[in-house]
């Protein structure tokens, strides 16, 4: 019989340092479940990340901070995003009184492999796969 996993389940009650599990990866791509509790990143401190991001809070609340805005970016349950790669960001604050669950889909560092879509400009194409 197979059994699920849950996104919800296996989260310590007191975590000093942000909590992140590796869900999947596969050649370009990777998925994280990351879980904040109050957590910042350090004062000064910038990612430079090689891997585009898509990044959706599941639970919980956050503020990104982005080196090329003024203002931060504030994320509720339900709110997704996509960092392009080498975008300088830090998180400025997550909700301290309850779990902030984040779920973080890294693609790699390819300009074809996300484009805009429509309105919404953080939905994704992703280009067709080939084998062979």
């Amino acid at each position: 019989m197979t059994l699920p996993n849950n996104l919800f389940h296996e989260i310590p009650p007191q975590l000093p340092k942000e909590l992140i599990t590796a869900l999947l990866s596969s050649g370009d791509v990777r998925i994280e479940r990351i879980v904040s509790h109050g957590h910042s990143s350090p004062e000064g401190f910038w990612y430079d990340q090689h891997d585009a991001e898509w990044v959706v809070v599941l639970r919980g609340a956050a503020r990104l901070q982005f080196e090329d805005e003024t203002s931060p970016t504030e994320l509720r349950s339900g709110d997704f995003l996509l960092i392009p790669s080498h975008r300088k960001h830090r998180v400025e604050w997550t909700t301290p009184d309850e779990p902030t669950i984040w779920l973080a889909v890294f693609l790699g560092d390819r300009s074809d492999f996300v484009r805009p879509v429509g309105q919404a400009s953080s939905l994704l194409v992703l280009p067709e796969i080939t084998t062979g």
